[in-house]
């Protein structure tokens, strides 16, 4: 690695001198104001063959810079969540009680999964930002996060819709988005942006500085970007919909929803764990018939108001949530949005050597932080979890030496067997025992590249050659509080020493551990500054990723036809992948959660792949037909050898049939392939208590999913075989009554709290996914059309077989219970407990489903003379835009389930709806521009498989929201403000994601050039 910086900083060093030295005057100018000079031959992207900037044969979507300046975003992926055919990515919760994530943001083609969508940068391959975290599921893969690519020096980028492996390698499945960076920038910008919301919170601020020059008589050009944005987390009361603390029982809509099992200052109960029904009474301690509390103080005990039942209205409550009260809320578990600060600092360079050879080069070093407020979500011993757990209720009796006597005079009353020296338990949630319950995730990259690009002529044809070397690494730190368990319990062992001093129970005779601090657990705060240092240890990872990358491609003209030239790209890259995983001490050792220690671990890899592309024109140029203006057939093949993952053999074709001058067919057919990420081959295996399993046995599930017959035959048949199943802490039904009365009322604790043990993990027996991808469709310019009118439409399909699936505890139980018989292989990976709740189970990836994507995406634009309609305006234009995806089907298949996701809003708040439509509406005179967007999502299912009789809100409304912007560009300065979600559009009730959270944004910005 020294070597690595010691070779980028010369080559930096080497650049800043050049540009620096004396040379001949030039004037300043903007990069807006300097286009580059038109090439005859260029790099499009999807493509490694120099050709006529003409369409392609694969539909490509395209973001400019001006787009970026007239919507007023700060990061490339606000520009990306724009695109119809991209789900967009936020850091945000998808509904109570859960996290609101990193901050990081991937993109995320079709909703096919973020690992799925290949991430260049001027064509090439980026270190993966990815962390542990963020490659869950279908997993972030090799994705790169939006947020270090640098707004200033963006050109535009490139969206190849669908495939592109046999061009550029793993992961480019759903398609390639490729940031084209500027190459000549020349004078300085300086650019600041502030917004904030209509609520006045939720600010979001950015400045950038922006500098370049040529040098040596415009033979060189160095540039250097330095940006900085940043916006603030928000809480789940931040927004009405959030701070509804919204929960489903079956058909039951439950607001205000409550864990009337435990809360801040301590609930009380008489049994240890966990909750039985108990005649209905639920075992609270009660004093005069009414259940109690300690008070915010903890000085005295107090009536507990537990709510009422949500579905009944009544007092008999099963867990885990009851309607009102004074439990602890469930949108307090996790917060809304999580805030990101970002930086970067992007130096470019470029040198002419020859007048046919280029060295260049570039350095980045980025940085975010993602705050998730309440990553932590406290930390909770309550009568929901069994001692076993390490998180039961926290047992006390009469000679706890923070009881009051008024407190113990109380409490005996009510429990005589406490007065006599037995226990009770408290079920709390500690909110003051951890110093924050924020989550921290820190990213750096950086990445350092060096070029050498040519061409020369022989044998009266040209050719062009580039050879490229690459070093890229992120290091990545997430970093939160929890609470040492065995210095938990020495300090809430509380009792008085010889002098009467509270003290720790090891330090009553003689003084074992003089750090030691007791715990007051009744109450609010009561928690001392030194109990909170004693308990208190950091927990989370470190996360090394490197990546070198060594690419040569050699490309030119291999023989004249009458159509045209035959052209050909061949390419050898050798790349190699490292990373590493590192525990915080706490988690290394098992001193928290479970106490099961997590490994550090590594992995490596490293790929050799042959790639050759062929482009050859069948009519064209003075050899055409009638109806075939121009004809060009593309082919690409790609040869893979991994280390890991073994061989691969990937392929293209294209067409372009150019039918009459305006209007091109187009279509293309492709095999592409993810090879298995180092994460997901080798994560370490870490077991913790975890919550959100959606047990397809409970009674909320187990009339939904695909195949909601064969569950509820299966859950039936498993009940039968298991009497105790749905009694206790379960359900309502008493021991003794039949399978089907106990299913009806069973509620499994694991889908509301963190109760089973999870242990995720790695699988070191991965494959390759490969995918097959056809599209078809045209481009329409007519030149007999007053104006510029441009129309493209493509049809896309994607079939992927052997699919790299992240299977969590629901994919397992669901899986297995929505298959006939309930005994297909993913059965095992789960267990229950003695009552039915689902105790154990894990999380890893598979090569076990199948995808099949198939959708039509629509661009259409019209640049016409206002004076069309408006004589009296003979200077201004106006550009009407229309995008539109159209997706007919997205259908997973494990163990021969389907799953169709189209036309819902999905079960982690990923929508996927029928339609995403984008219209825009442009008005530009001179240095006045105008801007207007509507985006509009019909409205779906919220889940597959959605009905009045199993969900209580199964139709989510559409959603329509709009965008105004302005600015004006006075010379050396631009100024520009705008609104965004104009009307203050929520989310289509009840979801958090389907529309925009944040609601109405204003935003003002000036670009200063010098």
């Amino acid at each position: 690695m020294r070597r690595r910086l010691l070779a980028s900083t010369m080559f930096g060093s080497l650049a800043l001198t050049a540009a620096v030295a004396p040379g001949p005057a030039a004037a300043q100018t903007s990069a807006a104001a300097t286009a580059p000079a038109e090439a005859s031959e260029v790099v499009v992207t999807g493509s490694r063959i120099h050709r006529e900037a003409t369409d392609t044969a694969a539909p490509i979507d395209v973001i400019t810079s001006q787009d970026l300046s007239d919507r007023g975003f700060v990061t490339a992926g606000q520009a990306l969540n724009d695109i119809t055919s991209m789900t967009p990515a936020q850091p945000l919760s998808t509904g109570p009680g859960n996290n609101s994530g990193t901050g990081q943001t991937f993109p995320n083609l079709f909703n096919l999964g973020a690992g799925r969508t290949l991430t260049l940068v001027d064509g090439h391959r980026f270190v993966s930002s990815a962390t542990p975290v963020t490659d869950s599921a279908s997993g972030s893969g090799s994705g790169v996060d939006t947020n270090l690519i640098p707004v200033g020096l963006i050109d535009h980028v490139d969206v190849v819709q669908a495939g592109g492996a046999a061009v550029y390698g793993s992961d480019a499945i759903a398609g390639v988005v490729n940031y084209v960076l500027k190459q000549n920038f020349q004078g300085a910008e300086i650019d600041a942006q502030s917004g904030i919301s209509s609520r006045g919170d939720y600010p979001q601020n950015s400045l950038r500085i922006t500098a370049g020059k040529n040098f040596l008589d415009d033979k060189g050009n160095i540039a250097l970007d330095v940006e900085w944005s940043k916006s603030d987390p928000l809480g789940t009361d931040a927004r009405p919909i959030s701070a509804l603390s919204r929960s489903t029982s079956g058909t039951t809509q439950i607001l205000n929803s409550r864990f009337y099992e435990f809360n801040t200052s301590g609930v009380i109960f008489t049994i240890p764990a966990p909750v039985p029904i108990c005649g209905g009474a639920n075992c609270f301690l009660r004093a005069g018939g009414v259940p109690q509390q300690f008070s915010p103080d903890g000085a005295s005990v107090v009536n507990f108001n537990p709510g009422r039942n949500p579905t009944t209205g009544g007092t008999a409550l099963i867990p885990p949530f009851a309607t009102g009260g004074d439990g602890f809320p469930l949108k307090d578990l996790a917060g809304l949005v999580s805030g990101v600060e970002r930086y970067s600092v992007n130096l470019l360079s470029h040198y002419d050597l020859t007048d046919h050879m280029k060295l260049s080069g570039s350095l980045l070093f980025g940085t975010t932080r993602g705050d998730d407020p309440v990553g932590s979500q406290g930390f909770s011993q309550t009568i929901l979890n069994p001692a076993s757990s390490g998180a039961g209720p926290i047992v006390f009796n009469r000679t706890n030496p923070f009881l009051t006597p008024s407190e113990i005079a109380t409490l005996s009353a009510a429990q005589p067997s406490f007065g006599a020296g037995a226990p009770l338990f408290l079920s709390k949630q500690f909110t003051d025992l951890l110093p924050s319950q924020d989550f921290i995730t820190t990213t750096d990259s950086w990445r350092a590249l060096i070029a050498l690009d040519g061409d020369f002529n022989r044998f009266d044809r040209d050719f062009y050659y580039s050879f490229s070397y690459s070093y890229g690494q992120v290091d990545s730190k997430q970093q939160g509080w929890n609470v040492n368990n065995a210095k938990f319990a020495n300090a809430i062992n509380a009792t008085k020493n010889a002098s009467g001093q509270i003290v720790c129970g090891i330090n009553a005779v003689t003084v074992v551990d003089p750090s030691c601090a007791p715990i007051n657990p009744f109450g609010i705060n009561t928690v001392s500054a030194g109990a909170r240092a004693y308990v208190s240890v950091p927990v989370g990872y470190s996360y090394l990723n490197q990546q070198d990358d060594f690419l040569a491609t050699l490309g030119g003209d291999i023989v004249s036809v009458p159509a045209g030239k035959v052209k050909f790209s061949a390419a050898y890259e050798h790349r190699v992948e490292s990373q590493a995983f590192n525990p915080a001490a706490a988690n290394l050792e098992g001193l928290v959660d479970t106490g099961t220690p997590t490994p550090a671990t590594s992995g490596r890899y490293y790929t050799n792949e042959y790639s050759g592309e062929l482009l050859v024109p069948i009519l064209g140029e003075g050899f055409n037909l009638p109806g075939a203006k121009t004809v060009e057939l593309s082919g690409q093949y790609r040869f893979v050898d991994n280390s890991i993952a073994g061989t691969e053999d990937v392929w293209g074709l294209g067409l372009r049939w150019e039918v009459v001058n305006g209007f091109t067919l187009r279509a293309s057919s492709s095999r592409n392939f993810r090879a298995p990420t180092l994460y997901q081959l080798f994560a370490p295996s870490s077991t913790s208590l975890a919550g959100g399993i959606l047990d397809p046995c409970d009674s909320r599930q187990i009339n939904a999913g695909i195949n909601p017959a064969v569950r509820a035959q299966n859950c039936l048949a498993l009940f039968t075989a298991n009497p105790l199943y749905g009694t206790g802490s379960a359900g309502t039904a008493p021991v003794g009554a039949s399978a089907a009365a106990r299913l009806a009322g069973f509620q499994d604790t694991a889908y509301n709290f963190s109760t089973a043990a999870v242990t995720s993990g790695g699988n070191a027996s991965l494959q390759n996914e490969v995918s097959d991808t056809t599209t078809y469709g045209f481009v329409f310019q007519p030149d007999w059309v007053p104006g510029h009118l441009t129309v493209t439409a493509d049809y896309i399909r994607v079939n992927l077989t052997n699919g790299l699936t992240g299977f969590t505890a629901t994919n397992f139980s669901q899986s297995c219970f929505d298959t006939p018989g309930a005994n297909g292989p993913t059965c095992n990976f789960f267990s229950r407990d003695s009552v039915g709740n689902i105790a154990t189970a894990v999380n890893t990836t598979f090569n076990a489903a199948s995808l099949k994507y198939e959708g039509e995406t629509l661009d259409a634009n019209y640049r016409f003379p206002l004076a069309w309609l408006i004589r009296a305006d003979q200077e201004g234009h106006v550009e009407l835009g229309l995008e539109a995806t159209h997706n007919e089907t997205l259908k997973e298949t494990i163990q021969g389930v389907s799953t169709e996701m189209v036309d819902t809003v999905g079960l982690t708040g990923v929508p996927e709806p029928r339609w995403a439509v984008r219209g825009d509406v442009k008005y530009i005179r001179g240095p006045l521009r105008l801007t207007y967007q509507a985006y509009y999502l019909p409205s779906a299912l919220a889940v597959p498989g959605a009905n009045a009789l199993n969900n209580a809100n199964p139709i989510i409304d559409s959603n329509l929201r709009h965008d105004i912007s302005a600015s004006y560009d006075f010379g050396r300065i631009q100024v520009r403000a705008g609104v965004n979600n104009i009307t203050d559009e929520m989310p289509s009730y009840p979801t958090l994601s389907y529309g925009d959270i944040i609601g109405r944004q204003y935003f003002v910005g000036v670009t200063a050039r010098y």
